[in-house]
């Protein structure tokens, strides 16, 4: 692990100072919509603060702005992959074969390519995950106070990427602790962050292109939803936007018994026709629990509304996509400029497949011989499915002669610098401690376009997230880490 950086209040700050900056952060996130529902005592009517970093993570501005660049890059490569049923096709084969959930996608993906599609268009609202990966010296050699670093992706994500209002509301709450601290001067540092309306606008534009003023935008969600700040700042967003337009909010088994296709395959909820839909949920086998819920994900690739996003850019943000791209030769199947080519692989770490051939024992080799360097991945979103450390070797152990390794992919592990600052979480010592932390840095981006064309690629804001660094996973919604926000710096 690298060494500290530097945060941009010295630390620590005394005792009642401390006290009073938490309370006022926890008052202003409540009051403002930075805030989720508790798993623990879950109740309709109660929510508490979403668990944040007292001052926001220094990074340096040039490293900022590389990350920003490159996101309509991974979009371009991504809707090319989407696109490229045959590509699509070679990376899953062998997964469909194992793993019952990604199976089940490519087969309606497959049942929807046979029948012909009746929606052409998709819109993605996709995120891209970077960690910093540092040496503790600069490559001239020289000490530095931020050690050298460069952003490597951890994951894109393609469906039900989140934290469209929290990434924006992570810095609003840091304006205003900088400013009960008198630190007005440090709050240009703080980049502006247009997440939320840059995604609704993305929603937006999708309602235009389908063309019809009466229809509505279906959002998918849970049967629970926890994260719901994040989620209804989009719908008030897109209200605002547009009050002529109507969302509904539906979830799987809902559309399952209440949605059905007409003549032209315009989808029908409850005598609304759908314009786009929206995914909030969707991307892990629990939110299938029946046959039901796979009818209904049938029936809405099948009609004609804009999916966000469609299955085959659903498909593309699984791990083993991502492995595939990271072998030599396999970006410029889909992107010809090669400055562009090169900004993809910098940020790429290595990534190993385990099939049963030479490269998958030698991935299976290196996980057993020094686990701590790997994180074993399957091909889920949402978090809380990863395995690191010492319990690597013993899941390898268990699946290294099974063909369920096939569904697995091991990732090189990010080592980021520290940043020692203060975790405010619901229900936790006052005043808190100063802790090591690890940041995560997501860049949204919308992209629209068919197999022909790409309507719209653009970068449209970022989230922060960081966790305590002797964790392994950092979701916010999963209670593993705290909203963050970039102070810049040259």
């Amino acid at each position: 692990m690298c060494s500290s950086i530097p945060t941009i209040i010295p630390l620590p700050i005394p005792e009642q100072e401390l006290k009073e900056l938490v309370s006022k952060g926890k008052d202003w996130a409540i009051m403002h919509g930075v805030s989720m529902r508790t798993k623990e005592q879950f109740s309709e009517d109660t929510i508490t603060f979403a668990p944040f970093v007292l001052f926001p993570s220094t990074m340096p501005k040039k490293d900022f702005q590389h990350a920003v660049e490159l996101q309509t890059i991974f979009q371009e490569l991504f809707h090319k992959v989407a696109y490229d049923r045959e590509f699509l096709k070679m990376c899953l084969e062998n997964i469909v074969q194992v793993d019952e959930f990604t199976a089940k996608l490519f087969e309606i993906y497959e049942t929807t390519e046979k029948e012909g599609v009746s929606q052409s268009i998709g819109l993605g609202l996709f995120r891209c995950d970077y960690m910093l990966q540092c040496n503790d010296k600069r490559k001239d050699g020289s000490d530095d106070f931020y050690p050298f670093c460069n952003w490597k992706l951890i994951e894109i994500n393609t469906i039900a990427a989140g934290f469209g209002w929290l990434g924006p509301a992570s810095g609003l709450l840091h304006r205003y602790i900088l400013q009960e601290m008198n630190q007005l001067d440090n709050i240009k540092n703080l980049p502006v962050n247009n997440a939320l309306t840059g995604l609704c606008g993305g929603i937006l534009e999708a309602w235009e292109l389908y063309g019809n003023s009466s229809a509505v935008i279906l959002i998918l969600v849970e049967d629970i939803t926890y994260n719901i700040s994040d989620q209804k700042f989009h719908e008030y967003t897109l209200k605002e936007m547009n009050p002529s337009i109507r969302i509904i909010r539906r979830n799987l088994t809902q559309i399952y018994y209440n949605g059905e296709l007409n003549e032209e395959n315009e989808l029908i909820i409850d005598n609304n026709i759908v314009g786009v839909v929206y995914f909030r949920t969707g991307y892990e086998p629990s939110q299938y629990p029946t046959e039901n819920e796979w009818s209904a994900r049938l029936l809405l690739e099948r009609s004609k509304a804009i999916k966000c996003p469609n299955l085959q850019y659903h498909l593309a943000g699984t791990k083993k996509v991502q492995q595939e791209l990271s072998k030599p030769g396999a970006i410029e199947r889909f992107i010809n400029d090669e400055k562009k080519v090169k900004l993809i692989r910098n940020v790429f770490v290595n990534i190993y497949g385990l099939e049963f051939d030479e490269s998958g024992e030698e991935a299976v080799r290196l996980a057993l011989e020094d686990p701590e360097r790997y994180i074993l991945k399957p091909q889920r979103e949402g978090g809380g499915h990863n395995i690191y450390g010492k319990r690597i070797r013993q899941y390898i152990d268990k699946l290294k002669n099974t063909k369920e390794r096939i569904a697995w992919i091991l990732m090189e592990k990010i080592f980021p610098p520290i940043i020692k600052g203060y975790m405010i979480r619901p229900g936790t010592e006052h005043p808190p401690p100063i802790t090591d932390m690890v940041s995560e840095l997501g860049i949204f981006g919308v992209i629209m376009g068919d197999s022909t064309r790409i309507i719209s690629n653009r970068q449209v804001g970022h989230m922060l997230r960081t966790k305590v660094e002797s964790a392994d996973e950092g979701g916010v919604a999963a209670g593993l880490g705290a909203l963050d926000s970039p102070y810049l710096i040259d």
